[in-house]
């Protein structure tokens, strides 16, 4: 059996003599053990890798804006690390207006076990953009969309970077950023005619409309696509 279907057992992936995973108990709120993927990435990039910590007992790493990609790719195919698994990308906005906008990445490697997030920060009034990790994870196409959709992050090398939760055409900005206002940046009454202006069909593509007509009412970069041999759910 190929490596890519042995199960994983109690001590497999570390060796024979490794304990069985257990769930932490009283967890500090800072300090403690640190992944030793920390550690690593410090001797393989140096100066990249701005600063690591721990917090409950998960390990953090801060990592230069322009390596980020490089250092995706590396947790990804060493085999001594094995981060097979993007479970989410998101953003971070804090209150302290100096406080940067951080970009996170949360990774997982089942074979050993070990959780890592990943972090770039992007200082405020500059491009909001970071690398794309989807030629590494295919799990980051939604993912980076709603990042985008949600906090205005660009992920540049995204092969389709657009709108996911809002419609593409969606003119008030960011709604997870600080400064969107609560109630939108339209009068309610705007809102309303807005709405009632759409056409709700022309949310779709042409695979789940029962109206052929709202084909003419799409947005122009969507009729591209769909034109192009786009198939739903892509």
């Amino acid at each position: 059996m190929s490596d890519a279907f042995t199960p994983i057992v109690a001590g497999s992936a570390l060796g024979g003599d490794a304990p069985a995973p257990a769930t932490p108990r009283n967890v500090p709120l800072t300090g403690g053990e640190a992944n030793p993927s920390a550690a690593a990435l410090r001797t393989r990039f140096g100066d990249a890798i701005r600063r690591a910590h721990v917090v409950r007992g998960e390990t953090n790493v801060v990592v230069a804006n322009d390596r980020l990609l490089d250092v995706v790719r590396w947790l990804h195919d060493d085999p001594a690390q094995r981060y097979e698994y993007l479970s989410d990308v998101t953003a971070v906005e804090h209150r302290d207006p100096e406080h940067p906008i951080e970009v996170v990445w949360h990774l997982r490697s089942i074979a050993y076990r070990r959780f890592l997030r990943l972090k770039v920060e992007l200082a405020r009034g500059a491009e909001l953009a970071v690398p794309s990790v989807w030629s590494v994870y295919r799990s980051a196409d939604w993912l980076e969309r709603e990042c985008y959709d949600m906090f205005g992050i660009r992920f540049t090398g995204h092969p389709d970077l657009r709108r996911i939760l809002l419609w593409e055409d969606y003119r008030e900005g960011f709604p997870l950023r600080k400064d969107f206002p609560l109630r939108g940046r339209f009068s309610r009454a705007e809102q309303l005619r807005q709405a009632l202006a759409a056409n709700p069909e022309a949310r779709y593509s042409m695979e789940e409309l029962s109206v052929v007509d709202a084909f003419a009412d799409l947005p122009e970069e969507m009729r591209r696509r769909l034109k192009a041999g786009e198939k739903a759910g892509e």
